[in-house]
């Protein structure tokens, strides 16, 4: 209780700070209470990853009831990535925002807001009443949208931000009914109310469940409930990006993890669900990633496709429980959890990347950048890094957690019938083609970006931001080396959080052994063949330390008057695909035609959509649009009319209580007959 009251202290003390100080103090004071907050929250979570558990019960008020605070394997565990995201992040914004630091009140705003997205993504993880929650996750939600709305005087980031608000409350209207018909029907706002009106029968746990899934969904990003996702992410700062990215989608996946511990129902129908809906979302988040020319539009997109990497984790876990297959259900979570981790780490990474080639350019158009390795090697590195572990390359962090999810598909082959093996089937055909599709964004976003000759003339100079800001950056790759380094020591500290859904009777440990042990053989020798490459590479610059090296002009494949224009485009790097996959995709081309032999200038520029966006946003709006349209005669202007409704409203309410009361003395006489 001393250590809650503590937090909470923490957070109003910034709080009532914050508006006093100068620009740079606001700042600092809010990184210094996410550091303490975080080391606070972090003590509990990391004994929770050695098997214990706490209880905290709060007074409440008449309203809630009391307050149980509880904290499990699966609150550390998450409690543990937002605290790892948000003190890099906010470190990283120091920095990034010093380009705003004439904006005093904004700061401030910005400031508070963030403050309270921690505290309120923690409280999330441990709050288990309903009325608590769902005050703790408004917190989050406005609070982020502050965030996302920062540079508010462009018309799109308020259209993203709104987009963002008016989507998330959807959500939280599908959170209120499920939590007001547990309540309804129990009387209480403790989350252990959800356990036992669930049981009472199958058919409710599902109805339940896929309440609470559609929340989560939206806020995770799941296809197709994704389409505030990459208007929100490329509008907020940088360093906003990577938290959203890191961790407020992600709680849409504790919400699921933590619905899956507290509803009994058919984790098999659930899991064949879950898997569905999060192949889709991978590959349809990485085909559109492909086709995008905004670098942060780009990097959003690839959320949605890990959201559903994360999300076939949790599929083929909920299988292996309903078909009593301890070796998929143990592999699921873990693939799922540990994917949760890294995707925080790379995202976050390329997102502060990102904000970086921003700041120096001020554009995150790839057609417009080109040439930067040579002005910002240090930030082409760390991107380069980071895009490697997103694909699942070896020897990164992200290979390992995909590593588990291929295992355990495989594992599932051992044991299938019909349509589990067409299921395995495009499961597996998705995880592939996901794989393969991330490396053809990546390899065009960083050949466009960083390789090359610049494709426009910037009248400032381009230079890498300080070491302080590279930094956070720098530790975030460290822990994804480290992971590919050291699986055993991450995989481990999954065993708890794993055995709150197989329980004891399933042997997580030994699952998980052998696979620790396969997994450490690969990364040492990927890591013993990329000493190989170094030891040539640094013996052929030795041999040739002597040589007289002279630098020329890339050859320009014989052209007399080379230009950046020459050059593979985004656009034109994907051409193929675009093609292939055109039924899939949503293109339209702006372009000025060539005529005469000596043509003026002439433009092409490609538009991509989102085609489900069109369909489950965009097409219903103007339905209603078109319905409410019909009614514009009643707003006409006309005072007369006005004082009409006034005189209707009036009469309304005076008239239909009595009627009511004739229509009740009414029904009464027909019974008496």
């Amino acid at each position: 209780m001393i250590l809650i009251k503590a937090f909470l202290i923490i957070i109003v003390g910034a709080l009532l700070l914050i508006p006093f100080l100068k620009v740079a103090g606001k700042g600092i004071v809010v990184f210094l209470a996410i550091v303490l907050n975080a080391a606070l929250t972090s003590y509990f979570a990391v004994l929770t990853l050695m098997g214990e558990k706490f209880e905290f019960i709060l007074p409440g008020s008449i309203i809630s009831d009391v307050i149980p605070i509880r904290i499990d394997a699966l609150s550390g565990w998450f409690m543990l990535i937002i605290n790892l995201v948000f003190i890099t992040g906010s470190f990283y914004g120091l920095f990034y925002m010093k380009e705003y630091r004439e904006q005093k009140s904004k700061i401030s705003v910005h400031a508070i807001a963030l403050l309270l997205l921690h505290g309120a993504l923690l409280g999330i993880c441990v709050i288990q009443n309903s009325f608590a929650f769902l005050i703790a996750w408004e917190i989050m939600a406005l609070s982020a949208f502050m965030l996302v709305i920062f540079e508010n005087e462009k018309m799109a980031t308020i259209k993203a931000g709104l987009n963002y608000l008016i989507q998330s409350h959807i959500s939280i209207v599908f959170l209120m009914l499920g939590f007001m018909w547990v309540r309804f029907k129990t009387g209480s706002y403790d989350f252990s109310a959800i356990t036992a009106y669930s049981s009472e029968n199958p058919l409710i746990a599902i109805l339940l469940f896929l309440c609470f899934f559609v929340t989560f969904a939206i806020k995770a990003g799941i296809v197709p409930m994704h389409t505030w996702l990459p208007y929100a992410h490329p509008a907020a700062p940088a360093h906003i990006s990577g938290i959203m990215s890191g961790v407020i989608i992600k709680i849409g996946i504790f919400g699921i993890l933590r619905m899956l511990l507290l509803i009994k129902l058919d984790y098999t129908t659930i899991g064949y669900i879950i898997l569905f809906f999060s192949v889709v979302s991978g590959l349809y988040g990485v085909m559109l990633a492909i086709i995008q020319h905004n670098l942060k539009k780009l990097l959003a997109y690839h959320s949605i496709e890990n959201i559903g990497i994360i999300g076939m984790g949790i599929g083929i876990g909920c299988i292996g429980l309903g078909s009593n297959n301890a070796i998929l259900a143990n592999l699921g979570f873990a693939a799922a959890m540990l994917h949760t981790l890294n995707h925080a780490l790379f995202k976050s990474l390329l997102f502060y990347t990102a904000g970086n080639v921003y700041q120096a350019t001020h554009t995150v158009d790839v057609e417009h950048l080109g040439g930067l390795v040579k002005k910002m090697p240090q930030t082409a590195l760390l991107f380069l890094i980071a895009a490697i572990a997103i694909c699942g390359i070896p020897p990164f962090n992200g290979f390992i957690s995909e590593f588990l999810l291929y295992t355990g598909l495989y594992h599932w082959l051992q044991d299938a019938n019909l349509f589990s093996l067409i299921v395995i089937g495009f499961s597996i055909l998705g995880l592939v083609l996901i794989g393969g599709l991330a490396m053809l964004c990546f390899t065009k976003a960083f050949g466009v970006v960083f390789l090359g000759n610049p494709r426009k003339e910037f009248r400032h100079e381009i230079k890498e931001p300080p070491f302080l800001q590279l930094l956070p950056l720098y530790l975030i790759t460290l822990i994804i080396i480290a992971i590919g380094v050291f699986p055993k020591l991450f995989i481990n500290l999954l065993l708890q959080p794993v055995l709150l859904f197989t329980s004891n009777s399933f042997p997580a440990t030994n699952t998980l052994q052998y696979n620790q042990d396969v997994l450490q053989q690969i990364s040492w020798g990927m890591w013993g063949l990329i000493g190989i490459i170094t030891l040539v590479f640094l013996l052929r610059k030795w041999a040739l330390s002597k040589s007289k090296v002279s630098i020329e002009p890339t050859w320009a494949c014989s052209y007399t008057a080379p230009t950046p224009k020459l050059q593979y485009t985004a656009n034109s790097f994907v051409r193929s695909y675009r093609k292939l996959f055109r039924p899939f995709l949503m293109l339209s081309k702006n372009k000025k035609e060539i005529h005469g032999i000596f043509p003026s200038k002439v433009h092409y520029k490609s538009v991509t959509y989102d085609k489900l966006e069109k369909w489950f946003v965009d097409s219903p709006i103007k339905a209603i649009k078109s319905l409410l349209s019909r009614f514009q005669f009643l707003q006409n202007g006309n005072l007369q009319f006005y004082i009409l409704y006034g005189i209707i409203f009036i009469v309304s309410i005076i008239c239909i209580p009595l009627i009511y009361e004739k229509f009740l003395d009414f029904i009464d006489f027909l019974k008496q007959l």
